[in-house]
């Protein structure tokens, strides 16, 4: 039996979440910015980059995935295990490469891209150990990363991906609500987490039949598991007066967003509260400032002059907000558009970033725990539409 190197395997209907207008806009600016710097393909490798410029999401689980991009084709490269799935989740072609020989993912891209072309690559993405197979089998003329290009073209939102983003900010609040109903003294964090995670898939589905359902989680941490963002859930069980982080993450076609908030179980101590104030207050001047024609640099000194009026400043703990679209946190992020100092983007009208000082105090210390507030917002041409609902602060958010 001969067994193929690579082969089409195409059934059933296309399930996309955009109209194929809306990918072939991504689709043009992207050979506009070929054509200008000289690419004959783009061999894009990682998920959020595959998936922004066909809809294909990838499960890797060890192996190659991508999508290859030349002037006149769009051709995702899937594994056999996936049959048909990734062609009805692309925009454009899809090949399958075969397990039976090694490297046959390279051959499969080498017949869209043939042989000796100037390649764009993903260096902040593609392996040193992939990379020394791409240029084994492609044997580029030239290699240019298009990378930093690929995240300009992500950081400026669409119509029709605020509109998805904003169906994920509402879900997101759904979680919130979930999460404050299930919080009471002695409930495990784990037991609060599953309440927001399952209301949110819940809410996807159903503003979504046709979507895959995957990836959406919550992050709930309570007492000094509090300290960190992205501190895991735990069996750590509730008790009066702890402080907790709520932060609900929908996740639809691979486009992120969240809900953060900070909440006490049942009672605040005047030190704490005192903390709690005052990282409100900053993200409510931190939201004032996000308006086109500001950089983030300037936007993260402001914030930090505000802190360090009220010496507080040492208690930061990473940038004030970032970006959103196709990001997830084991895959993407548009670097170029957070709140930081080194960052010095310019907001515009379609950007969608966030707004979310943490402060971060000392257990054993007055006011113990991680504070942290975050809403999403979109810049528009007169300042920004903030899309996120749940209520922040004291008055709503002592609870159980």
């Amino acid at each position: 039996m001969e067994r193929p190197q690579h082969y089409r395997f195409h059934q059933g209907q296309k399930a996309l979440p955009f109209t194929a207008d809306e990918y072939e806009a991504r689709l043009a600016k992207l050979r506009a910015s070929m054509a200008e710097k000289g690419i004959d393909a783009c061999v894009l490798t990682s998920m959020h980059n595959a998936a922004y410029y066909s809809g294909f999401l990838y499960c890797a689980f060890g192996r190659p995935y991508g999508l290859v991009v030349t002037a006149t084709d769009n051709v995702t490269f899937s594994a056999g295990i996936d049959a048909a799935q990734p062609w009805r989740r692309s925009h454009g072609d899809n090949i399958t490469f075969t397990d039976w020989e090694r490297n046959n993912y390279w051959r499969a891209v080498l017949s869209v891209t043939g042989s000796g072309k100037t390649i764009g690559y993903e260096a902040d993405h593609l392996t040193i150990y992939q990379m020394g197979l791409m240029d084994e089998f492609l044997a580029p003329k030239t290699k240019i990363n298009i990378a930093p290009t690929t995240m300009l073209h992500r950081m400026h939102k669409s119509t029709a991906e605020i509109a998805l983003i904003r169906a994920g900010a509402q879900t997101a609040d759904v979680g919130g609500y979930a999460i404050r109903d299930a919080i009471k003294a002695g409930v495990r964090e784990i037991d609060v987490a599953m309440a927001g995670r399952d209301a949110m898939e819940l809410e996807i589905a159903k503003r979504f039949p046709d979507a895959e359902y995957r990836d959406t989680w919550v992050w709930f941490q309570s007492g000094i598991n509090t300290d960190g963002a992205h501190n895991p859930v735990t069996s750590r069980a509730l008790e009066r007066g702890d402080i907790l982080s709520l932060n609900t993450f929908p996740m639809i076609s691979g486009y992120y967003t969240a809900l953060e908030r900070t909440l006490f179980v049942q009672e605040v101590d005047p030190a704490s509260l005192k903390i709690w104030e005052a990282n409100v207050a900053a993200h409510e001047y931190g939201m004032s400032l996000l308006k086109p024609g500001v950089s983030c640099a300037e936007v993260t000194d402001k914030i930090n002059t505000f802190f360090a009026e009220r010496n507080l400043l040492q208690y930061r703990t990473f940038g004030y907000g970032h970006s959103f679209g196709v990001l997830s946190h084991y895959y993407g992020r548009e670097a170029g558009l957070e709140l930081r100092e080194d960052v010095d983007t310019v907001l515009e009208v379609g950007m969608v970033i966030s707004m979310e000082p943490m402060l971060t105090i000392a257990d054993g210390k007055p006011g113990a725990g991680g504070y942290r507030e975050h809403d999403i917002l979109v810049i528009t041409e007169d300042g920004n539409d903030n899309i996120t609902g749940y209520p922040y602060g004291p008055d709503f958010n002592v609870v159980g």
